[in-house]
């Protein structure tokens, strides 16, 4: 069997094998790439009255705590804190993907919105589904990728090799 008949064959297998995590793995990309573009996918980012960070993490956790939509009651249903004090404000991400932006000196609501970036993200990574799928399934795909890569290159560049080995021959025959 020679080098060029494998690299069909794993190039046409490999790629039936991969089809559906791939197809996942591009299409939650191509979303992540507009994130930034679009409110629906990631709330903007507001800016707060100054820059600087002076709220208190009881005040912070008590505006939180009447935003109906976070359906908070305690740090436990918080994910995360993001504070920016360039832009004098704190990203509070809510368990439940609400998102409250808040001024980080005057502690007033400066928007409230559902996040779908980390969502389509734990998709994109094959987390969504289970810890296990992104492990043996994205994870192999990945690295089968990998391989379709370079046996894609070798046979694309496949016929340049052969005809500048003929034009040597050539060359070399002709003296």
């Amino acid at each position: 069997m020679n080098l060029s008949r494998v690299n069909r064959w794993t190039h046409r297998w490999g790629s039936i094998v991969i089809l559906i995590p791939t197809a996942v793995i591009i299409a939650s990309g191509l979303i992540l790439q507009l994130k930034k573009e679009s409110a629906w996918i990631q709330p903007a980012t507001k800016a707060g009255s100054a820059t600087g960070v002076s709220l208190p993490f009881e005040r912070i956790l008590a505006v939180v705590k009447e935003v109906p939509e976070a359906q908070v009651s305690t740090w436990e249903d918080i994910d995360r804190l993001d504070i920016r004090p360039g832009k004098g404000m704190l990203k509070i991400r809510c368990k439940n993907r609400w998102e409250i932006q808040v001024d980080a000196n005057t502690g007033r609501v400066l928007q409230v919105a559902y996040r779908r970036s980390d969502l389509i993200e734990s998709i994109h990574d094959g987390s969504f589904f289970h810890d296990s799928v992104k492990l043996w399934i994205f994870f192999p795909s990945a690295l089968i990728l990998m391989v379709l890569w370079v046996t894609g290159a070798y046979l694309f560049a496949l016929p340049y090799i052969a005809r500048w080995k003929r034009s040597r021959r050539k060359k070399l025959a002709n003296g």
